[in-house]
């Protein structure tokens, strides 16, 4: 069991930073305009992160990889979509269902190279 807690320790601290910058009029203001204007972009990949990050707390409880990649999207999806509702309440930040798929995307694409990367790993290893 502490083990698969420990294993979730860094997704739950990633997950607590993007909240922490969602609550932000503006998170990441040393950044050129023009890359802020590709806010998918941005969301796909912090999102690729937490998919990522999610695979080995999975795996860790015992799941297969498959079921890893599943329930780590769909975490990181439902944590999306909470995460555009926060931002609605944040002056000067929306809710927007496309940042919410390029957060879905981008979780599917970390999970599934999080579990591919495990997978080629030769046994014990880690």
């Amino acid at each position: 069991m502490r083990r698969s807690v420990v294993a979730f320790l860094p997704a739950a601290i990633y997950a607590g930073m993007l909240f922490a910058l969602s609550a932000q009029p503006n998170p990441l203001p040393f950044l050129p305009p023009e890359l802020l204007l590709q806010d998918k972009l941005l969301h796909g990949l912090a999102y690729t992160v937490l998919g990522a990050l999610l695979v080995p707390g999975f795996r860790g409880a015992g799941c297969s990889a498959r079921c890893a990649i599943l329930l780590a999207v769909a975490l990181a999806s439902v944590y999306g979509a909470t995460d555009e509702v926060h931002q609605s309440f944040v002056p000067g930040r929306n809710a927007d269902v496309l940042d919410w798929v390029a957060d879905t995307l981008g979780a599917a694409l970390g999970a599934a190279a999080a579990a591919t990367l495990a997978l080629r790993r030769p046994r014990g290893a880690g």
